[in-house]
């Protein structure tokens, strides 16, 4: 089996065994087909690229074309243990409507995303004022499917306003986690388990 990404890593230690899970913006299925192998999920997917749908097919897992902006509306409330959003939050047009879609859909709801509060993003801003390339952002501004970026802080206080309790939070820099003292500054990533209040 190949090693998840450090966020998916993240992720996929917070999903229980046996769980309802589905994935919103799965890409080509790696986390799915980790959890239904180590956890045995129930697990379902939807991604915008028919490319990632294919793969997740090949790989046996039952996922569907669509976009998180507008289909997510079609499940039922309640219809999952848990709802994914994995590196996906900040491509969303409507990034509070998604999150309200991902905990309405689901009993708890796991988002992980690229901390744009990073001393890197900020030093490459400061210093040559150009939007960076880093490790968790490889791509040059114009080339990146980003378009509403936040920091770990912005994310918290989005939470907040949405009603949402924030059960635990990971943060990763360079694949390591990190406490939350200054995560940021120091986190790369970040990984936030959400409920209903």
């Amino acid at each position: 089996m190949t090693a998840l990404r450090p966020d998916l890593a993240a992720i996929a230690a917070a999903v229980p065994a046996g769980a309802r899970v589905l994935d919103i913006g799965c890409g080509d299925g790696a986390l799915l087909a980790h959890l239904r192998e180590t956890k045995g999920v129930e697990g379902r997917g939807i991604d915008v690229a028919s490319a990632n749908v294919a793969a997740c097919v090949a790989r046996g897992l039952s996922v569907v074309q669509g976009d998180a902006d507008t289909d997510l509306g079609d499940y039922p409330d309640d219809a999952f243990d848990m709802a994914i959003l994995s590196d996906t939050l900040q491509a969303m047009r409507a990034p509070a409507m998604v999150l309200g879609q991902l905990l309405r859909i689901g009993r708890r709801g796991v988002v992980s995303f690229p901390n744009f509060g990073h001393w890197r993003v900020r030093r490459a801003l400061l210093l040559g004022g150009r939007m960076p390339v880093t490790p968790s952002l490889p791509v040059s501004w114009h080339e990146t499917a980003n378009i509403h970026l936040c920091t770990i802080d912005d994310f918290r206080a989005l939470a907040a306003d949405l009603g949402f309790a924030i059960e635990s939070a990971t943060f990763l820099s360079d694949g390591a986690g990190r406490g939350a003292a200054f995560a940021n500054l120091l986190a790369d990533q970040a990984v936030f388990v959400l409920r209903r209040r």
